[in-house]
C-alpha cells in the first residue's frame, strides 16, 4: 500500500520563495533525496514516484492553488484507495515559531485555507500532518500579506536547517509512524537555530520550484 505525502504550496513565479510554499519546497527536498522518479502531470498537481525501504512513496506538490489543494489531494486518494493514515500533509504555519515542526494526527484546520479545502474534500479532519514553523507573525502585520512575503536572509539559513532535519523526520513517519514522530520531534528540543550557521541556506531562496 502506498503512503501519499502531500505538501502545499502556491504555482508559479509569483510566490515561489514565499512562506506559504514552505511545502512545496520540502517536497523538493525530498525528490532529490529520494531520487524520485517524475514528476507527472496528475490529480491537478505534481507527482513523482519513489521507495523507502521497500515502501512506495508518493510526492504530490498540488498546482491548484492553496485554496483548493483538497481537489488535488481527494483525487489522488480516491484513485489509489489511499487509507487517510497513509497520507501525510506537509504544510506552514506561523503560530510556531521558525524552527519548530509539529506532526500531529488530526486536527482542525487552524485557520489554514490549504488544510481546510482539504477537510471539505477528504470529509474529516481526521489525515496526518506536518506543520513547520514560519512565525511569529509580527505584531499588526497581515497574516495573508506575512505569508505571502519571502523569507529574510537569516530566516533562509534557519530555514534551510529545519528542512534538512524535517526530511528524515518524514521518512520516519512513513516507516514507524504519527505517534512515533509527536514523541521525537515535537518538543522545543528540535529547534533548529543552533544547527544553522549563517551560510545554510539553498542555493537558489527564491526559485523554489516543484514543476516539471
Amino acid at each position: 500500500m502506498p503512503k501519499l505525502i502531500v505538501g502545499l504550496g502556491n504555482p508559479g513565479t509569483r510566490y515561489e520563495g514565499t512562506r506559504h510554499n514552505v511545502g512545496f519546497e520540502v517536497i523538493r527536498r525530498l525528490v532529490g533525496l529520494l531520487d524520485a522518479a517524475g514528476p507527472r502531470s496528475r490529480f491537478k498537481g505534481n507527482v513523482w514516484e519513489a521507495n523507502s525501504e521497500g515502501t512506495k512513496l508518493l510526492l504530490l506538490a498540488p498546482e491548484t492553488f492553496m485554496n483548493l489543494s483538497g481537489q488535488s489531494v481527494r483525487a489522488a486518494v480516491d484513485f489509489f484507495k489511499v487509507p487517510l493514515e497513509h497520507l501525510l500533509v506537509i504544510c506552514d504555519d506561523f503560530a510556531l515559531p521558525l524552527g519548530r515542526v509539529r506532526f500531529r494526527p488530526d486536527g482542525s484546520s487552524g485557520g489554514h485555507r490549504g488544510l481546510a479545502n482539504i477537510i471539505d474534500e477528504l470529509g474529516t479532519e481526521s489525515f496526518p500532518r506536518l506543520r513547520i514553523g514560519i512565525g511569529p507573525l509580527p505584531p499588526g502585520v497581515d497574516p495573508v500579506e506575512f505569508v505571502l512575503g519571502r523569507f529574510s536572509e537569516d530566516e533562509l539559513g534557519r530555514l534551510n536547517a529545519v528542512i534538512a532535519k524535517a526530511c528524515p523526520a518524514i521518512l520516519d513517519w512513513v516507516k514507524h509512524g504519527i505517534s512515533y514522530c509527536m514523541d521525537r520531534y515535537n518538543g522545543p528540543q528540535w529547534l533548529a537555530d543552533s544547527l544553522a550557521k549563517p551560510t545554510d541556506r539553498p542555493s537558489e531562496p527564491n526559485t523554489w520550484r516543484v514543476s516539471g
